[in-house]
């Protein structure tokens, strides 16, 4: 099984993105996108979607893309070691979309850029992910 499959497979069974709502919208090699739908459990002050949620969209999105090749992996262990969010402006009230591309893949480490846009296509965050496969 390459590391795509078991991304794949991983995604939909993690609590937390199960909690979250998240879903995995598409992967490719080296990129990734997954859905943050909207709910109210997810605002801090009336529709404005919590910073901490778009943090984690982010964050597993760029996993899953750094995951997202046909390389079939000696161990199931990786972890995030880098994460930098920007946000750009507040999410409203809208599902977010998190496209992630690998910009530069290591032996162990690998690279990726997030963009998280509304569902209307505005930008609202950015950010970086580094994952250590094991």
């Amino acid at each position: 099984m390459n590391r795509r499959e078991i991304i794949e497979q991983f995604i939909p069974h993690s609590p937390l993105v199960g909690h979250l709502g998240m879903r995995l919208e598409s992967i490719g090699t080296d990129e990734a996108t997954l859905v943050l739908p909207y709910r109210e459990e997810l605002a801090t002050q009336d529709d404005i979607v919590h910073g901490g949620a778009i943090a984690a969209l982010i964050d597993t999105a760029g996993m899953a893309a750094c995951w997202a090749s046909d390389a079939e992996p000696e161990t199931l262990n990786g972890s995030t070691v880098t994460l930098n969010v920007s946000y750009l402006t507040a999410a409203r009230g809208q599902d977010l979309a998190a496209h992630a591309t690998v910009t530069r893949r290591g032996r162990s480490m690998v690279f990726s850029e997030v963009r998280v846009t509304e569902s209307t296509g505005r930008l609202v965050a950015t950010g970086s992910v580094v994952q250590r496969l094991g």
